[in-house]
């Protein structure tokens, strides 16, 4: 199955990872970027849209209704937000766009990335991971041909992408020593990536995927280009 895939997120670390690897995938043959800034990116498969208005998406269903899949990587931080204003832009602009995508192409996979520690529950202390709880389990009940919430821990970045974040840049030297410390927190930007695309080619037998999850269905299928 040849893959056309919505990326939203490219602007940010995570996202710009994985429109790295949909871009040298052979089984990806489009993807559209929306985004409110230019991800900076030229390639031939490769569409950008320019969007302020996350909220409503009526304005682009032209140009959706052809995509089969969509990696929905656009997060912020919750430090120093209220409940209030993380949840409108963590789950109020998420599922305008997943909703909008259902409705318009039901026979779609969606990859959202979430969180290690996301709460299912909704009802847990951590303001985040409630919202991100519900922002998982409200995906997952979309109409939709397939849904992936995936919770990556620490991300080991991909070599010579612009926005990786400082944290991460620091700590890359220790990737080796903290994989041996903590096997089951830590994955690499190309494995979501790939574990993305491989979930939207193939299917993935699970619905809400931790880090051993994503990394073993990056192992599944072609691994992209050089």
């Amino acid at each position: 199955m040849k893959i056309r895939a919505v990326i939203t997120g490219a602007t940010g670390m995570v996202g710009e990872g994985v429109l790295h690897e949909c871009l040298r995938h052979p089984d990806v043959e489009a993807v559209l970027s929306i985004s409110r800034r230019s991800c900076g990116v030229r390639h031939e498969k490769l569409k950008e849209l320019l969007h302020d208005d996350f909220s409503d998406f009526s304005a682009l269903e032209g140009e959706l209704a052809e995509y089969n899949a969509a990696f929905l990587c656009m997060g912020v931080s919750s430090v120093g937000m209220s409940e209030e204003r993380y949840r409108h832009l963590t789950y109020d602009l998420t599922m305008a766009l997943a909703r909008t995508l259902a409705k318009l192409n039901p026979d779609m996979t969606i990859c959202y990335v979430s969180g290690m520690g996301t709460d299912s529950s909704e009802k847990g202390r951590i303001m985040w991971a409630r919202v991100k709880g519900k922002t998982e389990n409200d995906l997952l009940r979309l109409p939709l041909r397939g849904a992936c919430m995936f919770r990556p821990g620490f991300i080991r970045p991909t070599k010579g992408l612009k926005h990786t974040h400082w944290f991460y840049r620091v700590l890359d030297p220790l990737f080796p020593l903290l994989t041996r410390l903590f096997p089951g927190s830590l994955l690499t930007l190309r494995e979501i990536g790939l574990a993305m695309i491989n979930a939207a080619g193939k299917e993935s037998e699970k619905r809400v995927l931790e880090v051993s999850d994503i990394a073993m269905l990056a192992r599944k299928g072609p691994s992209g280009g050089n």
